[in-house]
């Protein structure tokens, strides 16, 4: 396992857009991860097996402001978990996700959120995250 740096930004787009339908998306997340690394705002591990990477999981940092309760400013959101199809169900991606929590605590963030597909929650559930109902959006048209 190695913590990631801005040359693995085009593979770390790759997870988060693995379909053929979101390659026109890559790029662009590809350079904003890139930076965001470079910054800190990015944080995250592979695993590799064999020279290639067989699984990886990040964190973005939010710079959110002290709330009621709670006075260090960042929050964290847990993205782009991902294990290669041969190598699933071997503990890679409880063991990258652990690896984000253990930097996150290091650094003195308490606030950690998700987004979970059906075949992940209990991984996460497993790790103490919990479902939430009241989470919104909205979008904004562009001006």
């Amino acid at each position: 396992m190695r913590a990631v740096t801005p040359a693995d930004a085009h593979t770390i787009a790759a997870h988060r857009y693995p379909d053929a339908c979101d390659l026109p998306e890559r790029p662009v997340y590809a350079a904003w991860v890139a930076g965001a690394i470079r910054d800190g705002g990015y944080l995250g591990f592979l695993l590799e097996s064999g020279g290639e990477v067989i699984a990886g999981a990040g964190v973005t940092l939010l710079h959110w402001g002290p709330t009621r309760g709670d006075p260090q400013p960042w929050r964290a959101r847990v993205v782009n978990v991902w294990t290669h199809p041969d190598f699933r169900r071997a503990g890679h991606a409880r063991t990258l996700v652990l690896a984000c929590l253990d930097t996150l605590r290091d650094r003195g963030v308490t606030r950690v959120s998700l987004g979970s597909s059906d075949m992940a929650r209990p991984l996460y559930e497993a790790l103490g995250f919990t479902p939430s109902a009241h989470e919104m959006t909205l979008t904004l048209p562009p001006e």
